[in-house]
């Protein structure tokens, strides 16, 4: 017997619908790539969204044909998400930081028709146009009177094309498994792979996403995603913001300590998220500055692990709420956020600062397990560690064009690739990445370990920990540092302030330090690069 509710399938659309419709007039902000700040609301957004699609349309884009951008977080950027949604094509979103043999990789492998990029682009596509034969037409997001002189194949300023509409359009009727949005892996071993979002996965997982227990987002909030819309699917904000009605304050391309200070308090953003990069940035501005923040109440951060020494600071010194994330591309993406449970609510100080070192505990739509390396299946206990493997319906099945074969073991869970615990309250801690982890003597040492704990030392600007083959060990930690600006602190007062705060047999067997740690197109640290730069660094025996 089948129940007697209505079909009504899950599509990006009705999320936007939704906000036009209850919350029209909510602001969305944002630093325009041209300079000024640009004010608009969720009613003109849709408004516009229905004129992209009815464009794409008219060009000849259909369902499940890929449209690129290559642009900044602004208020144009999600009415083309929505708008090429809305007829059944996907958003391609192409991260400008990476190389430009990935991104032409990547818009090839997509067979991406059409580009829609922000005026600093510009430059960089017509370096690549002719390796993108699949390409027909580029939009430059901006006006007539910012238009660059260009040679881009059949280029426009997209408000003189988006003027060539007059929005009397419906949206697509589709399947809500139809595939809405793209996004590539970074790609840090082999070719980035594509993960293709399904209209009923993003509308689940802003669902997911907006409960109490995680980002909790209400009409009442003011939201800054300091994660670009080419991370990992925006980190669900241009779906789960507008689902709840919140305001969006959209920081553009100026990512520095000042400028995203400046959004924060003058805009009155109650909740913000991003790397930890950009918040190291905005905290040294602070620092500097004696600035504090009026009205920013929680702070999620995530795409590395989280410092307790910046845990520590917003919630002590600032009084702003930190909330770990944890995430992948392929989870669309958020896996696990760190708040507290009735177990734990209680905790205050050092003890909340302890407990957010865990990447936290998953929402509904998350299943979770780890497991050793014989595939058994591991107890939550807080110490047994094992490979950490997701299954839900906002979780990878495959990548675009079955790139990497089968995922998925045979219980249907996909390995994350991360080392984990997971503790009798559901916390679960990332110990590494599975081809970070240090092998030393038999037992395993957790790179992140170190990394935060170092991070805590005020000479430290930034850390990282890598293992370097040993002839007696096998592998032993090397701690890279990069130095804060006004102190430089040495080897051995290092060493000195990691003592007695991790075992005598995690130490590292040396400490160096560099101006400058690589990072990957997503912010996290470049681990790959940094063993090929110390590829011929040796250790005493």
């Amino acid at each position: 017997m089948l129940g007697l509710m209505q079909d009504w399938p899950l599509l990006c659309h009705r999320i936007l619908d939704h906000a036009a419709r209850h919350h029209g007039a909510r602001e969305v902000v944002t630093r325009s790539v041209e300079g000024p700040v640009h004010r608009t609301n969720y009613g003109e957004i849709r408004a516009r969204a229905l004129k992209v699609a009815q464009l794409l349309e008219r060009y000849g884009i259909r369902e499940g044909q890929r449209v690129a951008t290559l642009a900044w977080t602004t208020w144009r950027h999600m009415e083309v998400w929505y708008g090429a949604a809305g007829i059944g094509a996907v958003y391609h979103t192409v991260n400008p930081r990476l190389f430009p043999d990935q991104i032409t990789y990547i818009v090839n492998h997509a067979e991406d028709r059409l580009v829609f990029a922000d005026v600093t682009f510009v430059a960089l596509l017509e370096q690549l146009q002719d390796k993108l034969p699949c390409v027909e037409g580029f939009i430059i997001l901006t006006d007539r009177a910012h238009m660059p002189q260009t040679s881009l194949r059949n280029a426009q300023a997209y408000e003189d094309w988006l003027a060539q509409a007059d929005g009397d359009f419906e949206w697509a009727a589709l399947d809500e498994r139809a595939a809405a949005g793209m996004c590539y892996t970074s790609g840090t071993t082999g070719n980035p792979k594509g993960v293709v979002y399904t209209h009923r996965s993003n509308v689940l997982h802003a669902m997911a996403v907006n409960v109490p227990d995680m980002v909790g987002l209400s009409s009442r909030d003011r939201v800054l995603p300091a994660v670009p819309m080419f991370h990992a699917n925006g980190w669900s904000i241009p779906f789960s913001a507008p689902l709840a009605g919140a305001a969006l304050v959209l920081p553009g391309m100026k990512m520095d300590g000042e400028s995203i200070y400046d959004l924060l308090e003058n805009e009155r953003v109650t909740f913000t998220d991003g790397v930890p990069t950009v918040w190291q940035m905005l905290l040294a501005h602070m620092g500097q500055s004696g600035k504090r923040l009026s009205h920013l109440k929680r702070i999620a951060i995530g795409g590395a692990a989280l410092p307790p020494a910046m845990a520590r600071t917003f919630q002590i010194d600032y009084g702003i709420d930190v909330m770990q994330a944890w995430g992948m591309t392929e989870m669309s993406p958020i896996g696990a956020l760190c708040t507290a449970k009735p177990e734990t609510a209680a905790l205050d100080g050092e003890e909340r600062v302890a407990l957010q070192e865990k990447a936290g505990i998953a929402p509904f739509t998350v299943e979770m397990k780890i497991t050793g390396d014989d595939g058994q299946e591991m107890p939550w206990d807080g110490t047994s560690r094992g490979n950490l493997k997701v299954r839900g319906p906002a979780v990878s099945s495959a990548y675009f064009k079955g790139a990497g074969g089968d995922i998925l073991d045979p219980d249907g869970f996909f390995d994350t690739g991360d080392v984990a615990t997971i503790d009798a309250n559901g916390y679960m801690q990332i110990s590494d990445r599975s081809k970070d982890i240090i092998k030393s003597g038999g037992e395993w040492i957790s790179s992140i370990d170190i990394e935060n704990l170092a991070m805590a030392h005020p000479g430290i600007r930034e850390a990282a920990v890598i293992g370097i083959a040993h002839p007696k060990w096998d592998e032993r930690p090397l701690l890279i540092v990069v130095p804060a600006e006004d102190r430089a602190p040495g080897k051995t007062e290092i060493l000195e302030f990691l003592a007695g705060r991790i075992a005598k047999w995690w130490m590292p067997d040396d400490v160096v330090f560099v101006e400058e740690i690589p990072h990957t197109a997503t912010g996290k640290i470049h681990k790959t690069v940094l063993r090929q730069q110390f590829a011929g660094y040796s250790l005493a025996p």
